[in-house]
């Protein structure tokens, strides 16, 4: 078995999927795609394959170790993961070919109008061993 984690992202330029941003979404909307997450995460459960999701808040802040004393905060000058990262789902296969194939599945939940997003999901696997560097 292989650990791999799915991010969600908030947000997503339009030539990379259909993307209305979920406050432009009817409360129905809201609850056909959260009940599709959930449902998903129960079949997972049910085979064995689910380790834990968890959705996030789109506020954050991004803070740094300045040293001595109190570490700097700041909003940019790069995208936060407040800006990117929705939740994640955390999951426990066999191959990545299963991997790949629940990413998919996850990516088609359903959006404005019930219809799938196809959003981009990024699938990363666990490090199974620190790197070990060699002279």
């Amino acid at each position: 078995m292989a650990k791999y984690l799915m991010l969600k992202h908030y947000r997503m330029p339009s030539e990379y999927m259909d993307y209305t941003p979920m406050d432009q979404w009817s409360p129905d909307e809201v609850e056909a795609h959260i009940a599709y997450m959930n449902d998903f995460a129960d079949r997972l459960k049910e085979s064995g394959e689910f380790v834990d999701a968890q959705a996030l808040s789109p506020e954050g802040t991004f803070v740094q170790s300045g040293g001595a004393g109190r570490p700097p905060i700041t909003d940019g000058p790069f995208p936060e993961t407040k800006d990117l990262i929705a939740g994640w789902m955390i999951i426990d296969v066999e191959s990545y070919d299963r991997a790949l194939e629940l990413a998919g599945e996850l990516s088609a939940a359903p959006g404005r109008g019930g219809e799938p997003i196809n959003e981009w999901l990024e699938l990363r696997a666990f490090l199974e061993q620190a790197p070990t560097v060699s002279e």
